[in-house]
């Protein structure tokens, strides 16, 4: 039993979530996550739960995994077939707040994981390991199947629902011209059901769920990921692009001059919105957002906050905010509504709905409504191997040397440096050997001043590590 153990993948259980390669992800294992949730479910005094999936080829056989288990505790589980993460959400209301769902969000094909919420709530870091050790004890790994070859299923009943809810909420006289790109993931076909019951011109893309992902990954995050929704809303004289990521939580937008809309200036066209009808309330934000959102947030007599990065920490702050932060968001495109509307996680579609709806009421289109918030100098996430070193000894020398600097710090989540005209940070991962690095100023030079700093603060301890972050700039 025990060389059986040495191979339990403990690296799967994340900070918000539990996500990995389909080939640690096996049946067996799910199997065992199964009985670990069933228990977290059992101690809370939970009897009822929605099960939902993704796109993914082994999805539906995890969920009908999970299905069995939680009969063995009582549990009476529904397995409301192939959606997004949002709809499970939603419909977890009607289960007490209760919700499983097995995806990989924007990952690729290869990999598969599981979300869950608990009395609507997401679990917090020791939830999730407790769930690992419990998994642990239920661990025996004797099938080689991945899995079969089951059909994903679609309940209308479920759709119709969340839809409803949308449809209910979401206001839209003008008949908006969309391009849709669903990435084959699960949340596009009932995302072009809402935007043409809105009464919208919706060119569809990629909106039927395949789980063999034959272009890329489900990831709008990446720019080369959106050179198709780019083309039609110019070729479709389209107002704008909605795009969402494998399980509909993310979104990504395109104005209709076929630019892609960085999660920096969508969150300040959030914060605007959220503040003219609440202001002084609160804004919430992780830390590898722009100094420019803070500015923003401030400027409309809002107070901003900064979080550590990941939506659960997100949509936990924001539940327990007792109303006084009424908007969420994260840099990779996480977006959480709780101004009364909306209900209170991230869900891509119902974000692109509240800007249209928006637009509509100032009678603008996007580019116009996002002139106060120019783009931004910044790179993307840069991933520096750590090569064998304890993270921990190169955020301390950060922070050591950041004494010198005339810079705001922050630890909140590695070691954020905040200057008057823009920001660095690195952090260490949750889940593998590496560090994450972002960037951004308000011009190119600062840029390359701030980066240089960085390489500078690590290069005389960590020459290797500093070498590749100068490397990827």
């Amino acid at each position: 039993m025990g060389s059986l153990l040495n191979n339990f993948p403990t690296q799967i259980f994340r900070a918000y979530d539990i996500r990995g390669k389909s080939s640690l992800l096996t049946s067996d294992m799910v199997r065992a996550i199964a009985h670990g949730l069933a228990q977290q479910y059992a101690r809370a005094g939970q009897k009822q739960l929605a099960i939902g999936y993704d796109a993914r080829l082994s999805s539906p056989q995890y969920a009908a995994i999970i299905h069995s288990v939680c009969a063995e505790y009582d549990i009476e589980s529904v397995i409301i077939g192939c959606c997004s993460s949002p709809m499970l959400y939603y419909v977890a209301r009607d289960f007490g707040g209760n919700g499983i769902m097995v995806t990989a969000s924007h990952n690729p094909k290869s990999d598969n994981g599981i979300k869950w919420i608990l009395q609507a709530e997401p679990p917090a870091p020791e939830m999730i390991q407790q769930v690992a050790a419990d998994a642990k004890s239920h661990f025996v790994p004797v099938s080689t199947m991945q899995h079969k070859d089951t059909q994903h299923q679609i309940f209308p009943i479920y759709c119709l629902q969340y839809q409803h809810a949308l449809l209910a909420d979401i206001q839209l006289n003008k008949r908006f011209k969309v391009v849709l790109d669903g990435m084959h993931g699960s949340a596009g076909r009932c995302a072009n059901l809402v935007l043409n019951k809105l009464g919208c011109e919706v060119k569809a893309l990629r909106c039927t769920a395949n789980g063999e992902f034959p272009d890329h990954a489900p990831d709008p995050s990446q720019e080369a990921h959106l050179t198709q929704i780019r083309k039609f809303v110019l070729e479709q004289q389209a107002d704008l692009g909605i795009a969402l990521d494998g399980d509909g939580d993310r979104l990504v937008m395109i104005d209709e001059q076929g630019k892609i809309i960085t999660a920096d200036r969508l969150l300040c066209l959030f914060a605007e919105m959220c503040l003219s009808e609440h202001p002084q309330r609160e804004v919430v934000y992780d830390v590898k957002c722009s100094t420019m959102l803070r500015k923003t947030v401030e400027a409309l007599n809002g107070r901003a906050t900064m979080l550590r990065t990941g939506s659960t920490f997100l949509r936990k702050y924001l539940a327990h905010s007792q109303g006084k932060a009424v908007f969420g968001g994260e840099y990779a495109g996480h977006y959480v509504f709780n101004d009364g509307r909306g209900w209170g996680y991230d869900d891509g579609l119902y974000a692109a709905l509240r800007i249209m709806e928006y637009l509509q009421q100032k009678n603008m289109t996007l580019s116009q409504a996002l002139e106060a918030y120019p783009e931004r100098l910044g790179t993307e996430d840069i991933y520096i191997s750590t090569h064998h070193t304890d993270p921990k000894t190169v955020l301390a020398e950060v922070e050591r040397q950041s004494a010198y600097l005339n810079a705001e710090i922050s630890k909140i989540d590695g070691i954020r440096l905040d200057f008057d005209d823009g920001f660095g940070i690195i952090r260490a991962s949750n889940t593998g050997e590496y560090f994450t690095l972002r960037f951004d100023a308000d011009t190119a030079s600062r840029l390359a001043e701030i980066h240089s700093l960085f390489v500078n603060m690590i290069a005389e301890q960590f020459p290797l590590i500093a070498q590749d972050i100068s490397d990827a700039y």
